[in-house]
């Protein structure tokens, strides 16, 4: 995605004021809508024991005898072996949806010849949290989220969660405020209608969403919406201010397991960035610069994050039948002028419904009606290839029904462990 310039070398921050411009020159790129990047996570899953967490060694092998991708996406992992496909920006959402779908079907083949299939879920139904990925980074964000009472779901989040990630541009300034609030609003009806995580660790949790859920139980400051006033780019700013250090980065991080060597230590005292520029607590005896800002940045997970871009975050991993008529959706209510009309009108009854989203997803009339509404805006704009698609998720909307419901009937005729090692076959 286009980005704002960002300094070559670290510098000093001198405070908070400073800061807060630094985050707001590169929280937005004024540049056109279109252009759109897709990322998709999807559990690994022993055929032979899908009980058991594929090993981190394993993973690496697999992944290293895949050859260039043709969508030029890019393989990564998630603390708890979750494989992690990101496409670089396409020019339109068709255009990303087709490179994912031939990048995930290599991907797909490559792990299964190898006995590990690739569930897209929002959580792992079956497997208790545990951490593989042996990062410095993933090891630091747990000892901070033990410290701060919130360690349970905080490695759950990290090892037992998977989404789909819509990367949009920002669009022209004049746009900035609007596309980042209704992105915001359209979140709980996008959150019902991706739900795909009925189980964890083996039980059901009760809830359609629990991904949702479990972002929910963690640090508001770092997780939650992002309160937009009359200039976006400064609201972004304070919220970034305001969210406590979770971690310093010595070395660069490497999510890929490169063999790099990386140190990040956990901060594990409530330390808001703004305390730390200003001089009103040291961490590590110094002051900040601006390389501990942007790695600072990189552990905010709102549900819609600027980074030059939008990425939103809070669509739940979806199967193969779902997901691209999803994409489209998320792109296209944003993108497209009179799916975006539609779309501010259709959630208004719903725009901060994050919870009753999560527990009972399109069951809710009224998040049902707005998802419908949604889908149908998309299929009005949406090209022959992927028409059918949009054709279908909208049936499905109109019945009520997630992807939550038929993973909950397969495990009902076929077991947890069927179910999700076959989930995407």
């Amino acid at each position: 995605m286009a980005t704002a310039s960002t300094p070559v070398s670290a510098a000093t921050l001198a405070g908070a004021d400073e800061a807060a411009a630094y985050i707001a020159r590169q929280a937005f790129c004024d540049d056109e809508v279109g252009a759109v990047g897709l990322e998709l996570e999807s559990h690994s899953v022993d055929l032979a024991h899908p009980e058991r967490r594929v090993q981190w060694r394993r993973l690496q092998e697999i992944a290293a005898s895949i050859g260039p991708l043709p969508g030029a996406s890019t393989i990564t992992f998630e603390p708890g072996g979750a494989v992690e496909l990101s496409g670089p920006p396409h020019p339109d959402v068709s255009a990303a949806i087709t490179a994912m779908r031939a990048d995930r079907q290599i991907l797909a083949a490559a792990f299964g010849d190898a006995g590990v299939a690739l569930a897209a879920l929002g959580t792992d139904p079956l497997r208790a949290p545990e951490r593989i990925n042996p990062s410095a980074r993933y090891g630091a964000m747990a000892k901070h989220f033990d410290a701060a009472g919130v360690g349970g779901p905080g490695a759950q989040m990290m090892t037992s969660t998977a989404s789909l990630q819509v990367n949009l541009q920002s669009g022209r300034r004049s746009q900035w405020r609007d596309r980042f609030a209704l992105a915001q609003r359209i979140g709980p009806t996008l959150v019902a209608l991706s739900a795909s995580s009925p189980m964890l660790a083996g039980q059901p949790t009760g809830w359609r969403n629990t991904r949702q859920r479990i972002w929910e139980l963690l640090d508001p400051r770092r997780c939650g919406v992002v309160p937009i006033g009359d200039d976006p780019a400064e609201s972004w700013a304070r919220y970034a201010l305001r969210a406590p250090v979770m971690l310093v980065r010595g070395n660069r991080d490497s999510k890929e397991g490169s063999g790099e060597q990386v140190t990040a230590e956990a901060v594990v005292t409530d330390v808001p960035f703004s305390a730390w520029v200003d001089g009103q607590v040291m961490v590590g005896d110094r002051r900040p610069t601006t390389e501990d800002l942007d790695y600072h940045l990189t552990t905010l997970f709102p549900p819609v994050r600027p980074r030059g871009w939008f990425e939103l975050r809070y669509l739940d991993a979806a199967p193969d039948f779902w997901w691209p008529a999803l994409a489209f959706t998320a792109t296209a209510v944003l993108d497209h002028p009179a799916a975006a009309d539609i779309a501010a009108e259709a959630v208004e009854p719903v725009d901060e419904a994050w919870e009753t989203a999560a527990r009972v997803g399109l069951d809710d009339g009224d998040l049902r009606t707005a998802a419908c509404r949604l889908v149908a805006a998309a299929c009005a704009v949406a090209p022959d290839e992927l028409l059918p698609d949009l054709l279908d998720l909208l049936g499905r909307a109109e019945q009520g029904r997630c992807p939550a419901d038929d993973f909950t009937e397969n495990v009902a005729e076929y077991g947890v462990a069927q179910a999700f090692s076959g989930f995407t076959r």
